[in-house]
């Protein structure tokens, strides 16, 4: 049966609150002073936090596959991360300006500023790294590399062309899809691990997808013995 369930993390707040009984239209409600915070509440929403399963490898050459990726997905997410910001930022950038000149001259300055900021870092990458950056991409926009030229070329074209394509010689039509590839699982459950530890600041994915579904999927016994058939 999948595990659809989240945790709620315990804390100790008797060591930080007090609570107060104080009477309201004949009924008794009971005011929590958590410290550092004037303002009394009656309930504490706490931060729901996703249970990880242990991950399972069909071998050892699987294993040490997954730390080389761990390795690799950490180093390029925070690239994956910025793209998705400025996409952000220029979409709303764009909306507010009505003639194409504006957001021209906009959209080119937004190139340079990605260019100066992480070009050089880009250059540095192996072509594994540039293939996960093109998932990645997908994962934080929801939309290709390829499409995000198409549809932004004015301000992102020569910076993908340049930096991406002709660096790494891949696709940039590839699509982040853990549910078909196990690769792609991996990558999210190092993201996720990483999410969790604060090694790396959460942002969610564009695209939809159940991670206890995909755990459910690759993680089985079954899977791993179909692995390693």
């Amino acid at each position: 049966m999948k595990q659809l369930s989240y945790i709620l993390l315990l804390f100790p707040w008797y060591l930080l609150a007090q609570t107060e009984p104080e009477p309201q239209d004949s009924t008794l409600v009971e005011y929590i002073y958590v410290k550092g915070d004037s303002i009394p509440k009656t309930a504490i929403d706490l931060d729901e936090v996703l249970l990880l399963h242990k991950l399972k490898f069909a071998d050892k050459e699987e294993r040490i596959d997954y730390l080389i990726l761990k390795r690799k997905t950490l180093k390029v997410y925070p690239y994956a991360k910025l793209a998705a910001d400025r996409l952000t930022t220029l979409n709303e950038r764009l909306a507010t300006l009505s003639s194409k000149r504006a957001k021209k001259k906009y959209a080119k300055k937004i190139q340079k500023y990605i260019e100066d900021e992480f070009a050089a870092e880009l250059k540095k990458l192996t072509r594994t790294e540039g293939q996960i950056l093109v998932k990645l991409i997908h994962r934080q926009t929801g939309k290709t590399t390829f499409a995000l030229i198409k549809e932004l070329r004015s301000g992102w074209r020569a910076f993908w062309f340049n930096s991406t394509a002709n660096l790494f010689d891949i696709s940039l039509k590839r699509e982040f899809n853990p549910m078909e590839n196990k690769e792609d699982f991996f990558i999210e459950d190092i993201l996720e691990r990483a999410f969790q530890n604060r090694q790396l600041e959460r942002q969610e994915p564009a695209i939809e997808f159940d991670y206890y579904d995909l755990s459910d999927k690759w993680l089985s016994n079954k899977a791993t013995a179909e692995t390693k058939n």
